[in-house]
């Protein structure tokens, strides 16, 4: 039974930091692509960062470069975390963030492209809120 479980949400002033978790059990994420995606009232959703879990190549949507950091930890018994490092965070960053399985590296380079990527998995998301 795959699991995505996010935590971290919060309200947060502007120029505050927030690191975000994502719980992934249940799912082997060798040779995949991991990413954090958002979603504000009203606008599509993006993807904000992307990390592929063979090299630890990570890739940034424009908007959040120089400000978030994706990165990883593998954990024991097939439990693995993904993490959002947010830094300097604007009104603008105000969203449902998600946590994401995608498919493979092209998938990582393409979604923070704001290209369409299919998932094979999603978390139910966590608030960030940012006055």
């Amino acid at each position: 039974h795959v699991q995505l479980v996010e935590s971290g949400g919060d309200s947060v002033q502007a120029g505050g930091s927030l690191r975000l978790s994502c719980v992934v059990s249940g799912y082997v994420y060798k040779d995949k692509c991991m990413a954090w995606f958002r979603q504000a009232p009203g606008k599509e959703r993006e993807a904000v960062a992307s990390i592929y879990t063979v090299d630890g190549s990570t890739y940034y949507a424009d908007s959040v470069k120089g400000r978030f950091t994706i990165s990883k930890d593998n954990g024991a018994d097939g439990v693995n975390i993904l993490y959002l490092q947010m830094n300097t965070l604007k009104p603008e960053d105000t969203a449902m963030y998600y946590c994401a399985a995608l498919y493979d590296r092209r998938d990582c380079y393409a979604a923070t492209r704001g290209h369409a990527v299919t998932a094979a998995y999603w978390g139910q998301g966590t608030q960030v809120t940012v006055s």
